[in-house]
């Protein structure tokens, strides 16, 4: 079992940075895929960025490559996304996820098996 707690999220003006944190539970988070998803308003939820249990692999939608970084420190249980050159497009509500292997966690068919409850982003213009 994994829980997960993200914090970090706010407003930002367009151009700015923010840091996602998302904090795991659990004594397998080492052993999970991670990834980051946020969803706007009536939109459907997207895959924003992954990164494999050994951080050795990471995957981000082509939306954010280049100015997203996804990371994870798994001896603090805790992985990250670090966002710069912010949008307005980006705002969403962001949740950190879960998943037993990468594939579950990236992309338009991603299945995690775990969710944090969400952190707002707002980015104004």
């Amino acid at each position: 079992q994994v829980q997960l707690v993200e914090s970090g999220g706010g407003l930002v003006q367009a151009g700015g940075s923010l840091t996602l944190s998302c904090a795991a539970s659990g004594r397998t988070f080492s052993t999970y895929a991670m990834g980051w998803f946020r969803q706007a308003p009536g939109k459907e939820r997207e895959s924003v960025a992954a990164i494999r249990w050994s951080g050795g692999s990471t995957y981000y939608a082509g939306s954010v490559k280049g100015r997203f970084t996804i990371s994870r420190d798994n001896a603090k249980n805790t992985f990250y996304l670090q966002m710069n050159s912010l949008k307005p497009e980006d705002t969403a509500v962001y949740y950190c996820a879960a998943g037993s292997n990468f594939a579950l966690v990236m992309g338009s068919n991603a299945r995690p098996d775990y969710w944090g409850q969400g952190t707002q982003v707002t980015v104004s213009s």
